[in-house]
């Protein structure tokens, strides 16, 4: 008996552990795993974001038609690169994952994104992924529309409400490097390397890559002692520590912002329901649409959206706020709605952050950068064309 009991226990261990692997739906942090350990013997790619796009019209006369707060946007553009590089880094599917100024950085892979829309209660973006060969790895509009229940659940108190969008943008692109084999992602890696030789003599390496076609095509590879390619490599990676410093600039932007945009993200939320409210209830023609900022502020500071005394100086509290219509609701004071309109305004003047001067040695030279991240960025690299020009070697055969 003691035997069989055993033998009985024995299968049906066996049989539960062999039923849970097998059968339903893995877990999350399965799937995961198992999407991390697709892409860790391959080369890791390291990927480039330029700041997004801001979506703005040409005419700013259309910015109040479209519903859109330009300096916000321009915040955004910003803030939405970093958010999608801290989803890709999350991954752990990349090599260096770098927010740029702009796409003429030296990367392996390029996220181009555009805003197409984001007013606290609907977020979209479009997306262009293209490698350093120019082919496209994916081309698409993500979207998340946040729900009520984000903000009535306490656990979500300081975050972000529009996190899904960017998990949901990292997916795809991990998805999209499924496709690609080991050996053209190691080519991927040789091509980067090229291009950014090219960038300061394209004779020199024209005759490793066919650019004739739509995409570069890799023909050969230089040896990796050869001494020019070796400069150039030195001199790529000078680069890349160069935009590794400046993370620390949109690091520190999306966190000097974080408080007035997640405030700002709640009161545009708050300012649609009620919008949505007073519609349904037929009386949004009397109330109009900017006078909603102040059936929000009130709602925020008597905690009841049903007051009856809601309505009450409306216009007063409107023009106290200004034209920003999207700062809306969840504000105890007009003081504290201007203040976070104010920081916003100020932090998305203009694309391009600011950045101190600083002063730079590489080996025997040094340069002072002056300017705004976009300047700085490209007197450095017009200081590494020059370090190239005084140490290459052009009659050297590779």
């Amino acid at each position: 008996m003691l035997v069989f009991s055993h033998f009985l226990v024995g299968c049906a261990t066996t049989g539960g552990q062999n039923s849970a692997n097998k059968v339903g739906p893995k877990s999350s942090s399965s799937h995961k795993e198992q999407l991390s350990e697709v892409v860790s013997t391959a080369p890791k790619l390291d990927v480039i974001i330029p700041v997004f796009d801001p979506g703005l019209s040409e005419s700013a006369e259309n910015y109040e038609k479209e519903g859109i707060w330009p300096e916000l946007r321009r915040a955004e553009a910003n803030r939405f690169a970093y958010k999608l590089k801290q989803a890709l880094d999350d991954s752990k599917a990349f090599g260096a994952v770098r927010v740029t100024p702009d796409e003429t950085a030296s990367g392996d892979l390029y996220v181009l994104g555009k805003i197409e829309q984001s007013d606290g209660q609907n977020v979209k973006f479009r997306l262009n992924v293209v490698d350093i060969s120019g082919k496209s790895w994916l081309n698409s509009s993500f979207s998340h529309e946040v729900q009520a229940s984000f903000y009535k659940n306490s656990r979500n108190a300081g975050g972000d409400a529009y996190d899904p969008v960017f998990e949901k943008a990292a997916d795809s692109i991990i998805k999209a490097l499924k496709k690609w084999s080991s050996a053209e992602l190691a080519d991927l890696k040789y091509i980067a390397d090229l291009q950014f030789g090219a960038s300061f003599n394209d004779i020199a390496f024209a005759e490793y890559v066919d650019t004739k076609g739509r995409y570069t095509k890799l023909i050969s590879k230089p040896s990796d002692h050869d001494p020019l390619f070796e400069r150039v490599k030195a001199i790529r990676i000078r680069e890349q520590l160069f935009v590794d410093n400046l993370q620390q600039t949109y690091i520190a932007f999306s966190q000097n912002m974080n408080d007035s945009y997640l405030a700002w993200q709640q009161a545009s939320f708050t300012e649609k329901q009620l919008r949505k409210q007073a519609k349904k209830e037929g009386i949004y023609k009397t109330v109009g649409g900017l006078l909603l900022i102040a059936l929000a502020i009130a709602a925020a500071s008597s905690g009841d959206s049903n007051d009856s005394n809601i309505l009450g100086d409306t216009a007063a509290v409107a023009g106290g706020i200004g034209g920003a219509i999207l700062i809306a609701g969840g504000f105890k004071s007009r003081e504290e709605a201007k203040f976070h309109q104010e920081a916003l305004n100020e932090l998305g003047e203009s694309i391009n952050l600011e950045m101190s001067p600083q002063v730079i040695s590489y080996e025997d030279e040094t340069v002072k950068l002056t300017g705004n991240i976009q300047q700085q960025f490209e007197q450095w690299r017009a200081f590494l064309q020059r370090i190239y020009e005084q140490e290459s070697t052009p009659d050297v055969e590779l």
